[in-house]
């Protein structure tokens, strides 16, 4: 299926509008560093950012460019309101973990905001109110608990019966003074910093091992280099390394959608989301002196679901009512790794190793758990007191929540383990449409199959390096996703995301075998 016209023909996000981060070399030596981080997002370079103030020499390492992934796919809200999550962490974790959680983002919302001031960065950084609004009764009083937990935890919020849109909504809650900014423009000032005290990156360097059979662990990369170190902090997104941590079993990958429409109608300023599904979230830029909205929603388990162009149109279809449209220039998806118990993972990599950190897990909001994630490791390295360390450590397993929600996660990985090597549903190669992918059969053996615009036909494996899960096609991305751990692929097999790190074998028809 082609997409639609009225979108751009191939994802892309607005931030890379006026992208001005500068290019780094590859790795091409070893290295001895006090610290080796891996992943050059918002996390690793505002780790190394800190790392570098407390005077350790520090690398910093990214299988492709700087902020080109999640962080570059983000919508940038720096808010400690996540979504409906303080009413469940006093159920589950009770109300002194659930303060440290919202103090722990509220801190990391200051710190950015002094950064900013302090620096002078001209990122678009406005002072905002957030809102959760809700549509229907049923989550209306869903979002009357959510005050009430806000109450308790001292929250400076507030339930009231509108928001300023033209929609109909039964209820909203507003989080006061939140912040929202152009993400890449921020990180260009902390990176010019980092690489003035001599901090080093390094760009289209993969990480592919960790060696710990000596006193200092070592990073292997893909082109066989090694960065010696005392500390190592993986930060890309999902953890290359799993260090017996079992990532994998104790996390889910989501997809969700992005269009950045010039509208028809004012916009009265704030940061929106839904408590009903699917769930409909609103900001607003200014980018080169234009006006955009940023509306996203229609998350889904990557890999499952419908023919994603719809959720595109699903947004598209929403935004026209809503604020009228003039153009669609950019879309975009991102993809967002959830624990079983919504906390993030921030700590040591597992009980095995002191010098070998992660951070993942961020549930969508990543611009103020990524600030988090740096305290804290940061203070892990030069080895000071941080409050929230037992909050996020890695290690927790919480028995009435995690447990029930490891066996569905699993038991739904198996069944989509077995459902992608028994379904039959397949096309023939010849009948693929230009800018089409899908399912095919290649001497009587599944395979995935793309036709580009000029008729060259892409073929691979669909089976996922990682465990084995079959991968679906992304039509609206033109990828392949496993819908077992979340990894993509790109139409020739390479990897986009992990935690697969070997690319998708590549097919061809006139291969004997």
């Amino acid at each position: 299926m082609a997409n639609n016209p009225n979108f751009p023909q191939f994802p892309e996000p607005i931030w890379n509008e006026d992208r001005k981060l500068p290019s780094f070399r590859p790795l091409n030596e070893n290295k001895t560093v006090d610290v080796a981080i891996i992943g050059a997002g918002i996390t690793g370079i505002t780790t190394g950012y800190m790392l570098a103030k407390e005077g350790l020499n520090v690398a910093i390492i990214d299988a492709g460019t700087v902020a080109h992934g999640t962080t570059g796919h983000t919508t940038a809200k720096v808010t400690a309101q996540h979504d409906m999550i303080y009413d469940e962490f006093i159920q589950h974790l009770g109300e002194e973990k659930a303060k440290r959680y919202y103090e722990a983002n509220h801190e990391a919302l200051e710190f950015i905001s002094r950064t900013v001031d302090q620096k002078g960065i001209e990122c678009g950084f406005t002072r905002e109110d957030a809102y959760i609004y809700a549509t229907t009764d049923s989550s209306s009083k869903i979002l009357q608990k959510e005050f009430e937990a806000y109450k308790k935890l001292g929250i400076d919020g507030d339930l009231v019966d509108s928001i300023p849109f033209s929609f109909p909504v039964q209820s909203a809650l507003v989080m006061r003074n939140q912040a929202q900014f152009h993400p890449l423009k921020y990180l260009q000032s902390l990176i010019d910093d980092f690489t003035a005290s001599g901090g080093l990156i390094y760009e289209n360097t993969t990480a592919v091992d960790v060696q710990t059979n000596s006193q200092q662990p070592v990073v292997v990369t893909k082109q066989g280099w090694k960065i010696t170190c005392d500390y190592i902090v993986t930060s890309s997104h999902f953890p290359f390394f799993d260090g017996r941590g079992f990532y994998f079993t104790r996390m889910h990958a989501e997809k969700s959608y992005v269009l950045a429409v010039k509208p028809q109608k004012e916009y009265p300023g704030g940061m929106y989301l839904s408590v009903d599904k699917p769930t409909r979230s609103l900001r607003d830029t200014v980018i080169n002196g234009e006006k955009y909205i940023l509306v996203g929603g229609e998350s889904h388990k990557t890999g499952q679901g419908i023919n994603t162009i719809k959720h595109y149109e699903a947004l598209e279809e929403w935004a026209a009512e809503t604020l009228g449209i003039k153009e669609v220039p950019y879309r975009w998806s991102t993809q967002d790794l959830i624990t079983i118990d919504n906390l993030p993972y921030i700590g040591r990599i597992s009980s095995k190793y002191d010098n070998i950190f992660v951070a993942t897990g961020y549930r969508k909001w990543g611009m103020t758990t990524s600030t988090v994630a740096a305290q804290l490791l940061t203070d892990l390295i030069t080895k000071k007191e941080n409050r929230y360390e037992d909050l996020f450590t890695p290690s927790r397993f919480l028995a009435d929540l995690g447990l029930k929600d490891f066996i569905v996660q699993n038991s739904d990985v198996a069944a989509h383990f077995v459902a992608g090597k028994l379904g039959m549903k397949h096309k023939n190669v010849e009948e693929l449409a230009s800018d089409e992918g899908a399912v095919v059969k290649v001497k009587g053996k599944r395979a995935g199959a793309y036709k580009d615009k000029n008729g060259y036909l892409h073929l691979v494996d669909t089976t996922c390096t990682h465990l084995g899960c079959e991968c679906e096609w992304n039509s609206g991305d033109r990828t392949w996703d496993c819908p077992c751990h979340g990894s993509r692929f790109s139409i020739d097999g390479s990897v986009i995301e992990g935690p697969a790190d070997r690319p998708l074998k590549k097919i061809s028809l006139e291969d004997p075998s």
